[in-house]
């Protein structure tokens, strides 16, 4: 028994088949379907409770909070990107000084982007196009929200770091917990209370503060992990090479919550306040549907970047070839479970509305082609994370998002009307394949990942 035991035991160093690699993963994607879930049970329950304006208040100012919580993104996945390539050069002490750096700067980056976009949230909304109708509650879910910005970072740092300190179970029970609180507390308060937008923000946020700090509280203590967090001297060099590294994430998140501002915009344009409650539940559903593929790329990072400080371009390889099937597979999976469910979701969120709910599911049908191709362009910026070039990963991701989205989403409407906003994704990833691809057949003499 003990012998079978040590076996099942996946760690780092492994090789890795399919079986493997989901088993290694799955946590890492369930945890960011439960983050994502968060905002899908707000905005259900202000839907249903609160109606479809203060659904769109929510819907319009959600990009801009995801923007102020950044950061906890870019030094999640650049420092886990670090932090895992030490391990493999066998370096665990100066490891555990990488993890606790990006720890403290997570902590004061997250108070410095509460206090910024607390004091300036009523100028973000206007700017945002907000209508005289939703801009009350668009101001107070953000404020309540950016009160919690702190533990919002850190459980997207620690989100990363799990897999890097080969306990991803251990977070996938923290983010199930935190998945839990959120809906209890959103039933208690929106459905029960009837707080409407704050009872939906204190909900999130009270489910931030179990993800974020649970977390802190495990790795500040004696672990059986490979990371332990102790107060140490920030190194502004390491800190910047973490940051470097980490930048697409950051661009990724910028830029996809700037082109949801374009796209409410022109929604508020061609369809008014409809238009922008029905491309809130659209991102719902890519929230949690991609939210698998993007939890995979969470999972599989650690394990490229610690073949990659140790040098075993053969794993790499493997490792490549395996993680492209599956996101590719996942995706057309996920457009075809989208399709079948479109209505039933749509009715789930605005069924009260019989036109709104009409043009979501028509949404639907259009905008989920992309799920077809984002899990490769995913997988590829990720992997050149992993592989601690920032710069390349920042590409894709910049001109998937800002570049081929943004512009699809301002000019296909001036010839297919609403319809030419909901294909502007499935666009943007066709040509971000296209980009994908041709970084990784180019930059492969430099890492020998591929057989060619």
């Amino acid at each position: 028994m003990f012998l079978r035991k040590e076996k099942d035991v996946i760690q780092l160093s492994d090789h890795f088949d399919y079986k493997r690699l989901l088993r290694y993963c799955f946590p890492s994607m369930t945890m960011v379907v439960f983050t994502s879930i968060y905002g899908v049970v707000d905005g259900l329950f202000v839907s249903n409770f609160a109606g479809k304006n203060a659904f769109a208040a929510i819907n319009i100012i959600m990009p801009a909070l995801m923007i102020l919580g950044a950061l906890g993104l870019m030094f999640g996945a650049g420092g886990t990107a670090l932090v895992a390539k030490t391990l493999g050069e066998k370096k665990n002490d100066l490891a555990n000084k990488y993890f606790s750096m990006m720890i403290e700067v997570a902590m004061i980056l997250g108070t410095f982007s509460m206090v910024v976009g607390f004091i300036f949230l009523p100028q973000i909304v206007d700017l945002l196009g907000a209508s005289k109708v939703i801009r009350g509650d668009a101001v107070l879910y953000g404020r309540i929200v950016l009160i919690f910005t702190v533990a919002a970072d850190l459980q997207y740092v620690f989100q990363s770091f799990m897999t890097a300190a080969e306990k991803p179970k251990l977070g996938l029970i923290i983010t199930v917990a935190a998945g839990i609180t959120n809906m209890v507390l959103d039933a208690l308060l929106v459905g029960a209370f009837k707080w409407g937008v704050a009872g939906a923000a204190i909900a999130t946020g009270i489910s931030q503060i179990v993800g974020g700090f649970l977390p802190l509280i495990y790795f500040s203590r004696e672990n059986t992990s490979l990371l332990r967090f102790s107060f140490t001297r920030i190194d502004m060099n390491v800190v910047g090479k973490a940051a470097f590294n980490g930048m697409s994430e950051l661009m990724a998140n910028i830029a996809s919550s700037l082109v949801s501002m374009v796209y409410n915009k022109q929604l508020m344009t061609y369809a008014q306040e409809n238009g922008v409650a029905a491309y809130g539940v659209v991102m719902y559903v890519q929230f949690v549907f991609l939210g698998m593929l993007f939890g995979y790329t969470f999972g599989s990072s650690p394990i490229i970047s610690y073949h990659y400080g140790a040098g075993n371009t053969k794993e790499l390889n493997n490792l490549m070839k395996r993680s492209f099937t599956l996101e590719y597979a996942g995706g057309i999976l996920m457009f075809v479970i989208a399709q079948v469910l479109a209505r039933p979701i749509a009715s789930i969120f605005v069924g009260y509305d019989a036109q709104l709910t009409d043009m979501t599911v028509g949404a639907f049908r259009i905008f989920l082609f992309a799920f077809i191709l984002a899990g490769g362009n995913i997988f590829a910026s990720s992997f050149f994370t992993a592989l601690n070039n920032g710069p390349i990963s920042a590409v894709i991701s910049f001109m998937r998002t800002l570049v081929f989205e943004m512009l699809s989403v301002i000019l296909l409407p001036m010839i297919f009307g609403v319809r030419g906003i909901w294909g502007a994704v499935a666009v943007a990833e066709v040509a971000s394949f296209i980009l994908s691809w041709g970084f990784l057949i180019t930059q492969n003499k430099k890492y020998h990942y591929l057989n060619m």
